[in-house]
């Protein structure tokens, strides 16, 4: 089925665009959303009176992606990960990771426009990220993870025992009151709460 874009669609096309879809995604998703037309005389008119306006669109949509490559070619992103000793991370860098880095630079991105090497980084280093822009225009970011020392703190009592010899006694010390006016509460609330004969 042919139609024309009302809308910028992602992996379809511009607005103005004449694109030729499947009849049941263009019945189902893009007329009813209002995302394009059934392409037809009338809806041809239409789109020729409004080229000037839409040219004008695409326009400054590639001047904003050439300064936006510029901004983030610019950038140099640091990462700090938990990794062991031979690099490896404990965890990945991801695109999402990316673009969470690139916001806190003041850089809002989509993260489906990120492509990192292998979809994820699982050891240190320095590694270039494309990232998708309007259009044919990417821009490559310079990306360098650096692994962070990961501490492991011993049991602060009873560390030498087994793990459920301490929450046992953990729980008897917990049950066990320690005085005698704490356990004639205990034996009080315990007849309020009818579970003494």
């Amino acid at each position: 089925m042919k139609i024309i874009l009302n809308q910028d669609v992602p992996n379809l096309g511009e607005i103005g665009d004449v694109k030729e879809v499947a009849p049941g995604y263009a019945r189902n998703f893009l007329l009813p959303r209002d995302l394009a037309v059934v392409y037809n005389t009338k809806s041809v008119l239409l789109f020729e009176k409004k080229k000037t306006e839409i040219d004008s669109i695409k326009e400054a949509k590639r001047k904003s992606s050439a300064s936006l490559k510029e901004k983030i070619e610019a950038e140099d992103i640091v990462v700090g990960m938990p990794a062991g000793a031979n690099g490896k991370l404990y965890g990945a860098v991801t695109n999402a990771t990316v673009a969470d880095e690139l916001l806190k630079k003041g850089i809002e991105i989509d993260r489906k426009k990120i492509e990192v090497p292998g979809r994820s980084i699982k050891s240190v280093g320095h590694y270039k990220v494309i990232i998708r822009l309007y259009d044919k225009e990417e821009a490559i970011l310079k990306l360098a993870i650096e692994g962070q020392e990961v501490k492991v703190e011993k049991a602060e009592e009873g560390g030498d025992q087994p793990r459920k010899q301490r929450v046992r006694k953990a729980r008897a010390e917990a049950a066990e009151p320690q005085t005698d006016e704490e356990q004639a509460a205990a034996f009080e609330a315990a007849i309020n709460a009818g579970r003494m004969n």
